[in-house]
């Protein structure tokens, strides 16, 4: 069995479980850090039974709070650069969280900036709605329910003519030949015969 490297083993174990969980092989990742495929199975569990528990895991080195900008796997990465002995990779790893940093607060402005051009935007067009209305009542122009109110009703579907004078129509129609249904409109030839069939007689009377 291999066995764990004594220099830095909480580095090892870090880098271990930063490549599992971005789904390196697992070749790869004995290769990188020395480690059994066992040990970095018991690792894992580990690590995942006391992440259930909200435990620490003690192998684990513990670096600044979590950023949720910034997942699981990007976290323990940077906790273990945090903590290597190599000044460079740790200077690596501060300016990594200072450009994720930056990037979330650019990125909850630019949001905040948006919802509030979407919001005047819809605020504008409801003034300028709310302003023709406006113009609209000086002026003394009437309003649709106005319109509407004023025009008048006609009886008989629109023919002018009143429903009494309908079923004489009606009536007088079937009598001459003439095919009308019981309800709804009169065709315009219909009325047209029985207009010119009753002012006739009136003529010859006058």
């Amino acid at each position: 069995m291999k066995q764990t490297p004594t220099a830095s083993p909480n580095a090892f174990e870090a880098t271990a479980l930063s490549m599992h969980y971005a789904d390196h092989p697992m070749a790869e990742i004995t290769s990188a850090t020395g480690l059994s495929e066992d040990e970095i199975t018991a690792l894992v569990d580990a690590q995942q039974r006391k992440a259930g528990a909200g435990e620490t895991d003690d192998t684990t080195p513990a670096g600044p709070a979590a950023d949720p900008a910034v997942d699981d796997s990007v976290q323990q990465l940077l906790a273990w650069a945090e903590k290597h002995p190599t000044a460079g990779i740790r200077n690596k790893a501060a300016r990594v969280r200072a450009d994720v940093a930056e990037l979330t607060a650019r990125r909850a402005a630019e949001d905040a900036q948006r919802e509030a051009e979407e919001r005047v935007a819809k605020l504008t067009a409801e003034l300028e709605k709310a302003k023709e209305a406006l113009r609209a009542a000086k002026a003394g122009a009437p309003t649709a329910a106005a319109t509407a109110a004023s025009t008048p009703i006609r009886p008989g579907n629109g023919s002018g003519r009143t429903r009494e004078e309908l079923a004489a129509i009606r009536t007088w129609a079937r009598a001459n030949g003439h095919k009308v249904a019981d309800a709804g409109m009169i065709r315009k030839v219909v009325l047209e015969a029985y207009d010119a069939a009753h002012q006739a007689p009136a003529a010859k009377a006058g």
